[in-house]
């Protein structure tokens, strides 16, 4: 699973809208669809903020994973 695919799979889960995410992580609205729609990446002290948010590691977020 791409990036952007975990992140609309975390918002989800957690019912929240794209714009409401925007609002707590402190970026514009648009910002954060592209996120979503693979257009954009955020800077690293947005994936924190993210990560903290859903309360799952960096790596998990970006779908890294170690054998």
């Amino acid at each position: 699973m791409k990036f952007n695919e975990r992140l609309k799979y975390q918002r989800e889960s957690y019912g929240y809208t794209q714009k409401q995410m925007a609002e707590l992580i402190g970026i514009t609205p648009r910002s954060y669809q592209r996120y979503e729609a693979g257009e954009r990446e955020p800077n690293i002290n947005t994936l924190v903020q993210m990560a903290d948010f859903f309360k799952i590691s960096l790596d998990d977020l970006i779908g890294r994973n170690f054998p």
